[in-house]
């Protein structure tokens, strides 16, 4: 039991230990992976390659060697796959995040006048609700109507799954759309999205899922939860640095539905006659059919060497299995050291939760802490009204760190 053990022989023990030596962290420590992943010390290689294969190819490193770029997106497609639970013909990289939603949103929105409402958390991340909002009007509906909003229950801080599946059946027969987060940015809850999905289906609405804050940090499976899409951003846990290039995931079922409607682009089209330059769209039969425009090589390159770190590390299974050891670790010591004075929102049971804690300050005074925080170094980000998120990430944070974080913020507290 990790009660027993110190952080020096936690890190001893860590079987993923060394890939700590694989980034750069920045300041004295880096707990803030759930806002922008660290450098790993490979991509700056992986980039310049594609600099040096511009300068020699020209346009011809389109079509030349293993990393030609007119198929560059699918370098990654097995690798992304594998971290949501899917098929490689149900992912690809493209675009960012919103931009996804939005896509997809036009896809798997189909309002009619009897069922138009979409479903999302009261506090969801900006985007999504924007997202929303802005969809809702752009198929001549009002927002006041067909906006539901689910809130956690009055002096809670995280929902309940009973009250998110008797919200679905409770708007069933108007709901076109349940579009949730993976895990809650603020909170860090995970969501119950298996049972999210299957009551959505069961009352004939579609199923949609951000996982901004999932992939990388949970075990995800959306294949086998049948969850029609979902979307998300690459610079948090997977680390492709600011503004990386995003993901989009269309279940298998969805691909070849030729009826969907959705926006065309060129890079959307069958690859083997794209280049004959016809005005006929050919989808091509996977989610790269919803694919706009070339893929952004620079970018992709450096989300490639962070996810060859993922492969190495043995996939997401190893990495959450030492991420519930340092979740345990940094509760018991919190708990050891700071007793009622700070508060963790986040979920207790590990099911429930990522490697991200959401940190109150008890005495009201967070705002400060975090300051004095970011005065020492200590890297980690501000949520308001008053929330401090710390997040632990098993590629490259140590027990160590979480020993040494408890330690400077008892410090501060005091």
């Amino acid at each position: 039991m990790t009660a027993t053990l110190t952080a020096a022989e936690l890190d001893a023990a860590d079987p993923l230990g060394h890939l700590r030596n694989e980034f750069h962290l920045p300041g004295e420590l880096y707990l803030v992976g759930n806002s922008l992943g660290a450098l790993p010390k490979s991509a700056p290689g992986y980039v310049a390659t594609e600099f040096d294969r511009w300068a020699t190819l020209g346009v011809e490193g389109h079509f030349t060697g293993e990393l030609a770029w007119k198929d560059y997106h699918t370098l990654v497609s097995d690798q992304l796959a594998r971290l949501v639970g899917a098929g490689p013909d149900e992912v690809v990289a493209m675009n960012g995040l919103t931009v996804n939603l939005h896509l997809l949103m036009i896809s798997f929105y189909r309002p009619t006048p009897k069922r138009h409402k979409v479903l999302i958390e009261a506090h969801a991340f900006p985007s999504d609700h924007f997202a929303a909002e802005s969809q809702i009007r752009q198929r001549g509906f009002d927002p006041a109507d067909s906006l539901i909003t689910l809130a956690p229950r009055a002096g809670e801080e995280t929902l309940r799954t009973d009250d998110i599946l008797a919200a679905i059946a409770a708007h069933g027969t108007e709901l076109a759309l349940v579009m949730l987060p993976g895990v809650q940015y603020y909170t860090g809850q995970v969501m119950p999205m298996a049972a999210v999905t299957a009551a959505g289906h069961a009352v004939g609405a579609v199923v949609g899922l951000d996982l901004a804050h999932a992939i990388g940090n949970i075990e995800l499976n959306l294949h086998e939860w049948n969850v029609d899409f979902a979307a998300w951003c690459s610079y948090k846990y997977l680390n492709s640095g600011p503004g990386g290039v995003a993901g989009a995931y269309v279940h298998r079922r969805h691909v070849t539905d030729q009826s969907l409607p959705k926006l065309l682009g060129w890079w959307g089209t069958n690859p083997s006659t794209r280049f004959e330059m016809a005005t006929d769209f050919d989808a091509i039969s996977s989610v790269e059919s919803w694919q706009l425009s070339n893929a952004p090589v620079l970018a992709m390159a450096a989300l490639r060497a962070s996810l060859d770190l993922f492969d190495e590390a043995g996939g997401i299974g190893p990495l959450r299995a030492k991420s519930e050891r340092q979740i345990e670790f940094f509760d018991q010591r919190l708990a050891q050291v700071l007793g009622d004075r700070v508060i963790n929102i986040t979920p207790q049971a590990l099911e429930e939760r990522g490697c991200q804690f959401a940190l109150r300050v008890a005495a009201g005074d967070g705002k400060r802490v975090y300051e004095a925080l970011e005065a020492a170094r200590v890297l980690c980000d501000w949520r308001e009204p008053d929330v401090i998120r710390v997040a632990p990430v098993p590629l490259y944070n140590s027990f160590t760190d979480i020993e040494r974080f408890v330690q400077i913020l008892d410090g501060i507290v005091r």
